[in-house]
């Protein structure tokens, strides 16, 4: 790891790449619902589900980045 902090206009797009899951999930209207299902779950189980891995790549890709 090197000494230097990432740059503040690093900071800020990660920080904004870290609200898209939050909207994503914040906005219920969007996804309550019962169809499209997915291997018999209800679209509403799968989103937040799909969201788990999406959430931690999105995470990955801002350390990786920012660092």
């Amino acid at each position: 790891m090197s000494s230097e902090s990432a740059s503040p206009g690093k900071r800020a797009a990660g920080r904004l790449l870290l609200l898209i899951p939050y909207v994503a999930l914040l906005w219920l209207p969007f996804y309550n619902d019962a169809r499209p299902s997915f291997a018999g779950f209800p679209f509403f189980y799968w989103y937040q589900l799909l969201w788990v891995p999406l959430t931690s790549l999105i995470l990955y890709v801002i350390y990786r980045w920012v660092r």
